[in-house]
């Protein structure tokens, strides 16, 4: 009876330590569930944070897009109607009233156009002159440039050109000032069987446009040679005039050949704007006729 009665006052004991083993088992179980609860809220913010940071570095690598400045002039006149009746009659006395227009697959950056005089006074002689009025204008393009620097390198080779020009003698550039923004003439003396010629060339830029005169002058059959100085006093005057031209086609007050497309590659821009050879201005035909 006694063993019975100790037997029951330990079970209670018994009882309360099992239940306090089996709390003191529970806590470390909690801990780690609310550490790896605390891991994981830590993972999900870097996560976040990692996140919102490569967004904010990919807005940051998108660069603006590139702009480059539009060019001043957007048209051009027709070549053939960039001088007056009374300066073709000075320069080209006996050419026919419309020059020859030349070819161009775009009107609105290229045109030339050239016209021929014979006078022909018999056993006497003729005096032969030649001009040729070339327009070229550029665009400005994000990948080339702006179009008056574009224009400022294709005005550079074309007076490169001029005083380079083959069986030239006595070649003399001069600038000419108070013709558009820049301008040169190139000088010089051209032996051919027809004659002796006299050849001016005088290249001016003007914003983005360049324009090339080319003239020259030969006495033929006996007859003397012209001028030199006086044929550079007639191209000085007819480049200023062709040149206030191409400004009133872009000023509303005169008629332009269009509107602003592409700039033209260089190697288009040298083949349909390069102004006739000198060597081929007196013609096979027209030497018969004098």
């Amino acid at each position: 009876m006694q063993r019975a009665a100790q037997s029951d006052q330990r079970d209670p004991r018994t009882k309360r330590a099992y239940r306090v083993l089996l709390g003191a088992a529970a806590v470390p179980l909690m801990l780690v569930a609310t550490a790896c609860s605390s891991d994981s809220g830590s993972s999900s913010d870097d996560n976040a944070a990692g996140a919102g940071q490569s967004s904010s570095e990919n807005s940051a690598s998108v660069s603006p897009s590139p702009t480059v400045q539009a060019a001043a002039y957007k048209s051009l006149p027709d070549a053939c109607d960039t001088l007056s009746k009374g300066t073709l009659g000075d320069l080209v006395p006996k050419a026919s009233k419309s020059g020859k227009q030349g070819k161009s697959d775009d009107v609105a950056t290229r045109g030339s156009c050239s016209w021929s005089s014979l006078d022909n006074n018999g056993v006497k002689g003729s005096q032969f002159r030649w001009l040729n009025v070339s327009l070229l204008r550029f665009d400005s393009d994000v990948t080339r440039g702006e179009g008056d620097k574009l224009a400022q390198e294709y005005y550079d080779k074309q007076v490169q050109d001029a005083q380079s020009a083959e069986g030239a003698k006595n070649t003399k550039a001069e600038p000419v000032p108070g013709t558009g923004d820049q301008a040169t003439l190139v000088r010089y003396d051209l032996k051919k069987k027809e004659g002796s010629f006299k050849q001016q060339t005088l290249v001016t830029r003007v914003e983005n446009v360049v324009v090339t005169l080319d003239y020259n002058g030969a006495g033929l059959a006996g007859e003397k040679t012209p001028s030199a100085d006086t044929l550079a006093k007639l191209v000085k005057s007819a480049a200023k005039e062709t040149v206030a031209s191409v400004t009133k086609a872009n000023t509303g007050g005169g008629s332009g050949s269009g509107t602003g497309g592409t700039s033209p590659s260089p190697t288009a821009s040298k083949s349909a704007s390069k102004p006739a050879s000198p060597s081929a201005s007196p013609s096979k035909s027209t030497a018969k006729k004098s």
